[in-house]
């Protein structure tokens, strides 16, 4: 099955991806920064216990995956497929996952709460993902009984994820908002308003690629599909603010960009991951404008040729021999 980086061009031409993320606890139990070795424990088969048992064709395409059972490479690889959240990866003693074949759905066992249900998928389509979610949110709910309040809404470990516990996110990518300069007053902008504009990676991560994950910061006080409503607001004007400003875009020196980047990447015998990402950028903005006509799927290069995603797949190798890899690999693609 596919993963959100399989998704074709046109049909994920500045929005990326999709995300959604639910925080949720478990009614009587600790937080996780309070709960003992034999709570952890006793929470991951808990839950475990409810996806495995529940007999439905949806659970039966679930795996659950002890994090202590992971290799390290495999662990990071996972968060460069954007799998798992960073923070996930901090001391994999005591946390589990529960995962899709395709990995469109990932239920974080022991992160910051008890439990972040994630669905991601490839283009715009913030309703699907959170149907998904929302499912999936229910089956648990009905089995392990979350701590709520009639007032306040989902309890959290951290209260800026109190009440609907919801984590909307789109990655957009944005070359001409980020080489025009205007990409610092607009995340500044919606941030006055409740929504934040932060790097690939979310919180305390810089952009890669031109590409800015915008996500809602409230989730006290409206309800999840606002939230998500509301996001779509501000994405599509981002949306049109990078269209207007591509077609400002002189032709001969944009060809000239693009066709650069694709000469470069057909035939480089050493790349570095911040070149690679550039150039894939530039590829991608290509083929939006209808500069290049290509199967090639930008997205798929770029997560697939990152550094523990390219050991995954050829050994622990040392920068330089990564470097090396990643040219051949991508040289493979085009040619």
């Amino acid at each position: 099955m596919s993963s959100w980086y399989m998704k074709p061009n046109s049909e994920a031409d500045i929005v990326t991806s999709t995300r959604i993320r639910l925080a949720r606890n478990i009614k009587g139990i600790p937080f996780p920064s309070g709960m003992t070795d034999e709570q952890k424990k006793e929470l991951k088969e808990k839950i475990k216990a409810v996806i495995t048992e529940s007999n439905t064709p949806f659970s039966k395409k679930l795996k659950y995956i002890d994090m202590a059972n992971v290799p390290e490479i495999e662990i990071k690889a996972m968060v460069e497929r954007h799998t798992i959240s960073p923070e996930f990866v901090i001391n994999p003693q005591g946390k589990a996952i529960i995962l899709s074949e395709d990995e469109s759905i990932s239920i974080m066992i022991g992160e910051e709460d008890h439990i972040r249900i994630q669905v991601i998928l490839g283009g715009l389509c913030l309703e699907e993902a959170y149907d998904i979610a929302s499912n999936i949110d229910d089956m648990l709910h009905s089995a392990l009984h979350f701590a709520f309040d009639s007032n306040l809404g989902y309890l959290t470990e951290c209260p800026t994820n109190l009440g609907t516990g919801l984590r909307a996110s789109l990655m957009l990518h944005l070359p001409a908002l980020e080489g025009s300069g205007e990409i610092r007053s607009l995340s500044d902008t919606v941030n006055k308003i409740g929504f934040t504009v932060r790097g690939i990676y979310g919180e305390g991560s810089k952009s890669l690629a031109s590409l800015y994950q915008v996500s809602n910061q409230v989730t006290l006080g409206l309800s999840e599909k606002n939230a998500i409503e509301n996001l779509k607001i501000i994405a599509t004007q981002l949306i049109e603010k990078e269209k207007a400003l591509r077609e400002s875009f002189e032709k001969l020196k944009l060809e000239d960009t693009v066709y650069r980047a694709l000469g470069t990447l057909k035939y480089s015998r050493v790349l570095s991951s911040n070149e690679m990402m550039n150039l894939i950028s530039r590829i991608k903005l290509g083929i939006s404008m209808g500069i290049l006509s290509t199967d090639i799927l930008p997205m798929k290069l770029f997560v697939e040729n990152q550094p523990y995603m390219l050991m995954k797949k050829h050994g622990e190798i040392s920068p330089q021999e990564r470097d090396s890899y990643r040219a051949s690999d991508i040289r493979e693609a085009f040619n």
